[in-house]
């Protein structure tokens, strides 16, 4: 049991939760909630909260969080930079994970990068991942003595019509050998998600802000539920002045 300042989540996951965002203010706020074990980000969430400089954010981050795993991506497109980008996001601090597209925008397997950083000691978080070859492939190449995070992108392959549930059960056998990597349930769409997850064996989701507060709902009665809907309908109609000539 988790206690958020608000409210009290009494759920039983053995998952671990990493809060997804680039929200400054969120992140402050998120970092006191006991359940939220972890922080991802990508350049995307950084642009759409309107990030300017990309360093700096990431370092009024680390400031706030201080004791746990904090994930940033690098940018690059080619390896080479793609490596030397890596080494400069580690440098920011020691709860660091770089993250690391599992390829480049033109295929190429980054496995030797990731080979290379692993081996040397630096956590990464290999992410953008869509199917089981990809994890295969990484699993090949990581350091069994790094501890790393491999995230499959469960929700999006959902989006595809498939279910990513078997996805997942594989991915967790793939990773077998490797003791210190966690499989993460990467884009959830939904709470549901949450429990998947941790049934499929994962060790972290991420989960947004905006997900986060529907943990809220967790074993709400269900005929309550339906009459707060009912109510909201009824309450957001009248305050529209809606009329219908009877």
């Amino acid at each position: 049991m988790a206690r958020t300042g608000k409210f009290m989540l009494d759920i039983d996951l053995r998952i671990k939760i990493f809060a997804d965002g680039a929200d400054l203010s969120d992140i402050r706020a998120l970092n006191e909630i006991d359940y939220v074990k972890g922080f991802t980000t990508n350049p995307t969430l950084m642009r759409q909260a309107g990030i300017e400089d990309y360093e700096v954010f990431a370092r009024q981050v680390l400031d706030v969080v201080t004791d746990k795993p904090v994930s940033f991506e690098v940018f690059a497109d080619d390896l080479e930079n793609m490596e030397k980008q890596a080494r400069v996001i580690h440098s920011w601090g020691p709860n660091v994970n770089v993250k690391i597209p599992v390829t480049n925008t033109q295929g190429v397997f980054t496995g030797p990068i990731l080979k290379s950083l692993s081996h040397d000691g630096i956590q990464v978080n290999v992410t953008a991942m869509m199917n089981n070859q990809q994890v295969a492939d990484v699993a090949a190449v990581l350091s069994s003595e790094t501890a790393a995070i491999v995230s499959v992108f469960a929700g999006r392959i959902a989006d595809t019509g498939r279910d990513p549930i078997p996805y997942m059960e594989e991915a967790v056998q793939l990773l077998s050998g490797l003791p210190k990597a966690d499989l993460l349930w990467a884009s959830p769409r939904e709470v549901l998600n949450i429990y998947q997850a941790d049934q499929s064996g994962c060790g972290i989701i991420t989960v947004t802000r905006g997900l986060m507060k529907k943990l809220e709902l967790y074993g709400k009665n269900l005929g309550e539920y339906s009459r707060e809907t009912v109510s909201m309908f009824y309450n957001d109609a009248k305050s529209s002045n809606y009329k219908i000539r009877v």
